[in-house]
C-alpha cells in the first residue's frame, strides 16, 4: 500500500510521516530536502534555479514511485510527485520563474513518467492557513526558508486547495491549524483515529 502525505511548506509533512511510520510500523519515504544540490541556490534566485530544482525533484519522486511499486511494505511518502507538478511547477510558471520553453519541456517529461505511475492508495492532506505555515517555518529555523514571502506561500496554498478540490483518488483531509501532533499525543490521536477509520473502518460517520 502507498500512502502519500500532501501539504504546503511548513505544514508538518515530514514530522507526520515519521510519526505515522513509527506508530504503524510502516516504511517512510522522505522528500529530498537536506541534500538537494539546488535548494539553497533556489531560494536565493528562484527564477534562475526553478527549472533545475523542479527537474531534480521530479527525478527523485519518480524513482521513489518506482521503488514503492516494487515493495510489499506499506509505504508512507512525504510529498507526492503530483504536488511537484500541480503546485510548485505551476506556481513558478505563473509567477514567471519558469519560461514557457522550460515549462513545456518539464511537462513533456512528466507526462511520459505518468504513463507508468498511479495515484497513492490514500492521500492525506494537511490543510493549513498561511499564518500557521509562517509560524511553523520560523520555528524550525531553516536559513534558506526565512526569506520566503507571504505572497509565495499564499500562492502555493491556493493551488493546493484547487488541486485537492478536484483530486480523483482516495483522500483524507486533516485541518492542521489547531493540532500540535508533534508535541501533544491527544492531537496525534485525532489523526490516527481518522486514519484508522479510513483504512480499517473502525468508526463510522455517525460517531
Amino acid at each position: 500500500m502507498h500512502i502519500g502525505i500532501a501539504g504546503n511548506i511548513g505544514s508538518g509533512k515530514t514530522t507526520l510521516t515519521t510519526m505515522l511510520a513509527q506508530h504503524y510500523g510502516w516504511t517512510p519515504k522522505f522528500e529530498s530536502v537536506s541534500y538537494n544540490p539546488y535548494l539553497e541556490d533556489y531560494y536565493k534566485d528562484i527564477a534562475r534555479w526553478s527549472f533545475n530544482l523542479e527537474v531534480y525533484f521530479l527525478a527523485e519522486r519518480f524513482q521513489d514511485i518506482l521503488d514503492i511499486a516494487k515493495s510489499s511494505d506499506v509505504i508512507i511518502q512525504d510529498r507526492t510527485i503530483m504536488e511537484g507538478v500541480y503546485i510548485f511547477v505551476a506556481n513558478n510558471y505563473a509567477m514567471g520563474n519558469l519560461s514557457r520553453r522550460d515549462f513545456d519541456t518539464y511537462m513533456h517529461l512528466f507526462k511520459e513518467m505518468m504513463s507508468t505511475v498511479k495515484n497513492p492508495d490514500l492521500l492525506i492532506y494537511l490543510k493549513c492557513s498561511v499564518p500557521h505555515l509562517v509560524s511553523q517555518i520560523q520555528s524550525r529555523g531553516r536559513d534558506y526558508e526565512q526569506g520566503m514571502s507571504i505572497e509565495y506561500l499564499q500562492g502555493l496554498n491556493e493551488r493546493y486547495e484547487q488541486w485537492i478540490a478536484s483530486y480523483p483518488g482516495r483522500l483524507l483531509t486533516i485541518d492542521a491549524d489547531n493540532l500540535d501532533f508533534q508535541h501533544h499525543p491527544e492531537d496525534f490521536s485525532v489523526i490516527t483515529d481518522k486514519l484508522d477509520a479510513e483504512l480499517y473502518g473502525l468508526f463510522n460517520d455517525n460517531q
